[in-house]
C-alpha cells in the first residue's frame, strides 16, 4: 500500500525551491540533508517515495544548479561506510559525483570539512580527487563552532577556508552522511561571496523530522531512531513558537545553529529574513502524504528495524548499548515490541523447536516463509529457496537444489578452500540455481521470482556474515538479525 503521493512531491517541491530563489534573489546555498540520492530510509517510511525523488525533483532545474560535495576528513580516517549501501563514505563520494555527472548535473568541486595537515589519509584522497580532475578545498575546524559567532564570521574563522568559486545560482550542497559539515560550508560560501560583492542566500531541506508532523508522529520518530547514534533529538523549535505563537517540529542541531546563522546574514547583508530554523527549510514531504495510517505503520516498522540493527553493531563492536536503548525508549512510546515485526516469532519459534539457527521472511502479501537450518544449507539460504518455490507456484515439497548437486560444492568448500562451514549460504545457492536452471524447468521458475523478493521483510535468529547480508541487500529484502552468532567463540569471522 502507498502512503505517499511521489508526482505531488516532484511538483510541489519544485515549485517551493523556485519560489524560495526568487525571495533570495542572489545566490541560493541550498543544503540537502539525509542522501539527495538512494533515500532508502525515506522510502521505507514514505512508502511512495522511491530512493531517487529529490534527484527527479531537481532535475527539472537541473540547467540552473550545480552540486557540491561535503566530506569530513575525519570521517575519512575513521573509514566510516554507508551500512545502507555498504560502501566507504570516500567511495561514496566518487559514486555520487558520477551518479549527478550521469543525470546531466554540473559537479566540479569537493570540500574536506574538519581538514588538517597531519591528515595523511585526506591528503590522499584529496591528491586522487584532483588527480579524477575534480576541484577541491579545505575547510578547518573553527574554533567556537557554532556558538562563538564573533570569532567564526571573521576573516580568522569561515575567512580562514578555502572558497568554491561556483558558476551558477543555485548551489545544492550534498553528502555522504550526516555530520560531514554542509551547513557550515554553506555558512562560509555565503561568507566568502559577500566578501566578493556576491548577494547570497541559504536554505536547507531536509526531509526529517517534517516540520508540520507531530513531534511525535512515528515518522519523525523514525528519523530519531535513524539518527541515534548521533545524539540528535526532535523538538519544538522555540523560535518558530515565539515569532508565531505555533508549534513546528525541529531538532536540536538546527536549533543550535540557527543564532550563528542569523549572525552571519546581519552581518553580510544587514537582514536575516528568517526568524527561526523552520523558516529556513523548504521542505514540502509533509504535504504530499496521501494516507497517513500506512505511513506511520511503515515508520513503527522501520523503528524496529533500526532497534535490532543497533543490537548487532553492539554486539559485533563490544560497544556498550547506548543506541539501542536510546531506540528503545522510542518504541516504548508507541508501545512497540519486536514481535510486532511479522517474521520475528516464525523465526525465533523455529529455531527453538530444531535447537538450530532459524530464518523467517514475509512476503508482500503477508505470507510467512521459514527456513531452517540442515546438513545441506544454511537457515537464509533454505528460506530464500522456499520463498522463490512460493513465488512461483512450486510444491514446497520439491527439491530445487538436489543433494548430489550440493554435496561436491560442500567438499569444495571444506577439503580446498578452508571452510569449517560446509552448508550453502544464499550466494552459493543461487549460483547453484541458476546453473541448474539451464535444464530443470523449477529452478529457472524459482529465480524469475528474484525480483518479486524486494522490499520483503527477513529475520534471522543469528547474525547474518557479509556474504549473506551483501545478497540481500542486493535484492532489496529488509533485514533484522537476533545479536547472537550461530558459533560460539571470541573471534567471529565476518
Amino acid at each position: 500500500m502507498l502512503g505517499f503521493d511521489r508526482e505531488c512531491y516532484i511538483t510541489l517541491q519544485s515549485e517551493h525551491i523556485a519560489a524560495r530563489r526568487e525571495e533570495i534573489g542572489g545566490k541560493l546555498y541550498l543544503e540537502m540533508g539525509g542522501k539527495l540520492f538512494d533515500d532508502y530510509h525515506a522510502s521505507r517510511v514514505l512508502p511512495g517515495f522511491t530512493p531517487d525523488n529529490k534527484i527527479d525533483m531537481l532535475a527539472r532545474m537541473r540547467e540552473e544548479l550545480e552540486i557540491i560535495v561535503v566530506i569530513n576528513a575525519k570521517d575519512l580516517v575513521r573509514k566510516k561506510v554507508r551500512a545502507d549501501l555498504g560502501i566507504s563514505y570516500e567511495e561514496d563520494v566518487l559514486r555520487l559525483v558520477d551518479v549527478f555527472r550521469e543525470r546531466g548535473f554540473l559537479v566540479e568541486h569537493v570540500v574536506l570539512t574538519r581538514m588538517s595537515e597531519d591528515n595523511s589519509v585526506a591528503l590522499d584522497f584529496e591528491r586522487r580527487l584532483e588527480r579524477l580532475g575534480l576541484k577541491v578545498a579545505r575547510h578547518r575546524t573553527i574554533a567556537g563552532y557554532p556558538t562563538d559567532t564573533q570569532a567564526v564570521v571573521s576573516e580568522t574563522g569561515f575567512g580562514a577556508n578555502d572558497y568554491v568559486q561556483t558558476t551558477r545560482d543555485l548551489i545544492v550542497v550534498t553528502a555522504p552522511g550526516p555530520g560531514s559539515g554542509k551547513l557550515a560550508t554553506c555558512l562560509s560560501q555565503i561568507y566568502h561571496d559577500y566578501q566578493h560583492g556576491i548577494p547570497a542566500g541559504y536554505a536547507k531541506f531536509e526531509t526529517f523530522p517534517i516540520w508540520n508532523l507531530p513531534l511525535d508522529h512515528p515518522v519523525n520518530l523514525a528519523y530519531e531512531a535513524a539518527t541515534a547514534d548521533l545524539d540528535d533529538v526532535n523538538m519544538i523549535d522555540p523560535f518558530h513558537l515565539v515569532a508565531y505563537g505555533t508549534q513546528a517540529t525541529s531538532y536540536n542541531r538546527d536549533v543550535e545553529v540557527f543564532p550563528l546563522l542569523s549572525v552571519l546574514l546581519r552581518q553580510m547583508s544587514g537582514d536575516c529574513a528568517y526568524q527561526s530554523p523552520t523558516d529556513m527549510g523548504v521542505n514540502m514531504v509533509g504535504r504530499c502524504i496521501s494516507d497517513d495510517d500506512v505511513c506511520r505503520e511503515a515508520a513503527r516498522q522501520e523503528i524496529i528495524r533500526r532497534y535490532y540493527h543497533a543490537l548487532v553493531e553492539e554486539r559485533r563492536a563490544d560497544l556498550e548499548p547506548d543506541v539501542s536503548e536510546r531506540i528503545a525508549l522510542l518504541m516504548s512510546k508507541l508501545s512497540l515490541r519486536t514481535t510486532d515485526r511479522a517474521p520475528v516469532s516464525p523465526a525465533i519459534e523455529l529455531a527453538q523447536q530444531t535447537g538450530a539457527p532459524a530464518s523467517a521472511i514475509e512476503l508482500s502479501d503477508g505470507t510467512i516463509i521459514t527456513g531452517k537450518t540442515s546438513a545441506l544449507l544454511g537457515c537464509s539460504a533454505a528460506m530464500l529457496l522456499n520463498a522463490l518455490k512460493q513465488l512461483a507456484g512450486i510444491d514446497p515439497e520439491i527439491q530445487l537444489l538436489a543433494p548430489e548437486s550440493i554435496e561436491p560444492i560442500q567438499r569444495l568448500k571444506t577439503e580446498h578452500l578452508g571452510s569449517r562451514n560446509p552448508r550453502l549460504h544464499t550466494d552459493e545457492v543461487l549460483i547453484a540455481l541458476s546453473v541448474s536452471a539451464t535444464t530443470d524447468e523449477f529452478a529457472r521458475r524459482a529465480l524469475e521470482q528474484l525480483r518479486a523478493l524486494r522490499g520483503t521483510q527477513v529475520h534471522t535468529t543469528t547474525i547474518l556474515g557479509s556474504v549473506d547480508e551483501t545478497i540481500f541487500r542486493n535484492l532489496g529484502i529488509h533485514v533484522t538479525s537476533e545479536p547472537h552468532y550461530q558459533r560460539k567463540g571470541l573471534y567471529q569471522k565476518r
